[in-house]
């Protein structure tokens, strides 16, 4: 749970440095950590002056540093922070003697959270569904009906649906609503119970309104459990009325013939991210899927994944694997062509193929079909930014993490990815340095930022650590697999694997 400690307001900006987060109108901003250091420094003390040594021993403490690294730092951050309401500076300098910070600054409560703007449109979370027994198989079919509650929201198009992997975060814990909403920047929740039995399927769940605490919708299901997906389609439709006060349904997705196969699905998709040895757990488990119901198009769309996964942690795609994959993500777009995963993951797979026509007009259609699909927009994050199209990856990566707060640690080498491409060295290092991210296959980014920054020990020692968990790493071979379009952009990764010490 993020609570503050040094928390500060001035203009746009709300400075936490206990966290070392900074918002701008509570989007989050890429702010490197010497930067924050300092930044940090000067709100504490607004209006008085900061000698240089002081401002040092903050950012650099017990390093002996060059003054040019201060000049640099606060010339980066006045940038980053750009003009205040009047027209001026926010930092000023003080000739030979340092800076001072002119903004009016409003210190916040030590313990109160930092809270996200609510979005324009109804926006909401789907709790996980509890059951009131400790059997794994209960609790494999609530989060499976949490996980399609928020796939069939999220399809709709008048709504702000946090992602899977940021409501889950909350499982398991006892939090007040109002907390939970502030956390993940929505106004209503979604919480109930799930539990099925001798064929039968019992549910109840309850719409809440976190604001005025008001509970807007609440209804106890007692089902057929063959009923399943019906009941699921019904809650869907009921929350949709109540938020935007229509019925609107978007077109209809493949679901499950035969529900031990939705049940293995369900199983695989918590085990993916885990290790090499869960996500072949997780291979062997969506095969079965796929035998007991050959036209159950997720279990063809997370197989595919679980191979794109597989590259991943290896350090890169391998052409068996690639082919294999993208052949069964076509396979699902094709049986359930409304699935918006389905679309993504194919379209990230075209990507790497070089079919970029292609790819684009999968990822648009995966757009059209969930606006709401966080992993979408981080995925094409990681193809815009390979293009040259910096910003454009910048700004999807961002909107990724707006719907999905507590993401996946891919999102965190595909915005460090970003981050390097823009030349934000020092806000990338402090990314991929974080737990989320910190693995072998975030180290060649790493790298190559501490190397662009003259780092150049922790650069190699990062490299090393790179090429203990993939040995047969060379840039060129690295180049050619990457679905680089931008020579540019490839050139200036290239330069910094090559300070970097990394093979060519």
């Amino acid at each position: 749970m993020r609570r503050m400690g040094s928390h500060f307001a001035f203009g746009p900006f709300v400075l936490d440095s206990g966290a070392g987060t900074l918002l701008r109108n509570g989007v989050s901003v890429a702010v490197g950590y010497r930067a924050l250091k300092l930044l940090a420094a000067l709100v504490e003390r607004p209006g008085e002056i900061l000698g240089k040594a002081e401002l040092m021993d903050a950012a650099w403490p017990g390093t002996a540093v060059e003054e040019g690294n201060l000049t640099v730092q606060i010339a980066q951050l006045r940038k980053l922070l750009g003009p205040a309401s009047n027209g001026g500076q926010w930092i000023v300098t003080v000739p030979r003697v340092g800076y001072r910070f002119t903004g009016a600054i409003e210190q916040l409560g030590g313990a109160k959270r930092i809270p996200l703007p609510l979005p324009s449109k109804p926006s909401i979370a789907v709790l996980p569904f509890v059951t009131v027994s400790n059997d794994p198989e209960q609790e494999s079919f609530a989060d499976g009906l949490t996980e399609d509650l928020i796939t069939e929201l999220s399809r709709t198009s008048g709504l702000f649906v946090i992602a899977r992997n940021s409501a889950f975060a909350y499982k398991g814990k006892a939090m007040d609503v109002r907390e939970i909403a502030q956390d993940l920047g929505v106004r209503y929740l979604l919480e109930g119970s799930a539990r099925r039995a001798a064929g039968r399927v019992r549910i109840n769940a309850q719409l809440v309104d976190a604001v005025s605490g008001d509970h807007l919708w609440a209804e106890r299901f007692d089902r057929s459990l063959g009923d399943i997906f019906a009941v699921q389609d019904e809650v869907t439709a009921k929350i949709v009325e109540a938020l935007l006060g229509r019925l609107r349904a978007p077109p209809p997705r493949n679901r499950p013939k035969n529900l031990e196969a939705y049940d293995l699905c369900v199983r695989a998709r918590r085990l993916m991210d885990d290790s090499p040895q869960a996500a072949q757990e997780a291979h062997l488990m969506l095969t079965r899927a796929i035998s007991l119901d050959p036209g159950y198009a997720e279990a063809y769309r997370w197989l595919a994944m679980n191979h794109w996964m597989g590259w991943v942690h290896s350090g890169g795609p391998t052409e068996p694997t690639r082919s294999v994959a993208l052949e069964l993500a076509r396979k699902a777009v094709a049986i359930d062509p409304n699935d918006a995963g389905c679309r993504w993951i194919l379209a990230y797979l075209l990507a790497y193929e070089r079919s970029f026509a292609e790819a684009e007009a999968e990822f648009a259609k995966a757009i059209e079909l969930d606006p709401n699909e966080a992993d979408t927009w981080a995925a094409l994050s990681d193809i815009a930014v390979l293009a040259g199209r910096i910003d454009e990856g910048l700004e999807y990566i961002r909107k990724a993490f707006r719907l999905n707060p507590f993401p996946a640690s891919w999102y965190y080498l595909t915005l460090g990815q970003a981050q390097y491409a823009a030349g934000e060295y020092e806000a990338a290092v402090e990314t991929l340095r974080r737990d989320e991210t910190y693995r072998t296959s975030s180290r060649r980014f790493l790298a190559a930022s501490l190397a662009q920054l003259g780092r150049l020990d922790e650069a190699r020692a990062e490299a090393e650590l790179f090429l203990v968990g993939n040995p047969h790493f060379t840039t060129r071979h690295w180049a050619m697999t990457e679905p680089f379009r931008d020579a540019a952009t490839l050139e200036h990764f290239v330069d910094g694997y090559r300070k970097a010490g990394l093979p060519e």
